[in-house]
């Protein structure tokens, strides 16, 4: 079955789950052949392996704690907090608290 993405002019609602995290899943907001943007929810203790993609990425976390792997260095990610990496860099999260955050990658071919 495929995902229902957001159709272009939709406003989407990404504001902090709260009590509804604990039920939340993954979710691909939308994709076009330049953009990606998803939701990502990572319990605490979760990690995503170090890996990298082509195109540039935004993280920004919207609720929670996460700690962000790349670039040689470990940096502490709040609610609130946003940060963006070259196409090409290894990065890695680990969440240290229940968080939620909206990942948006440039897709490059």
């Amino acid at each position: 079955m495929a995902i229902a993405h957001a159709a272009p002019g939709q406003i989407v609602d990404v504001q902090p789950l709260g009590t509804q995290l604990c039920e939340a899943r993954n979710v691909a907001l939308f994709k076009t052949d330049a953009l990606e943007v998803m939701r990502l929810v990572m319990p605490a203790g979760k990690t995503m392996p170090s890996h990298w993609v082509k195109g540039e990425v935004t993280i920004h976390c919207l609720e929670g704690e996460l700690d962000l792997m790349a670039g040689g260095h470990i940096r502490r990610m709040k609610a609130g907090q946003l940060v963006w990496l070259e196409g090409g860099m290894d990065h890695a999260l680990a969440a240290v608290q229940d968080s939620s955050l909206l990942l948006t990658i440039v897709l490059r071919k």
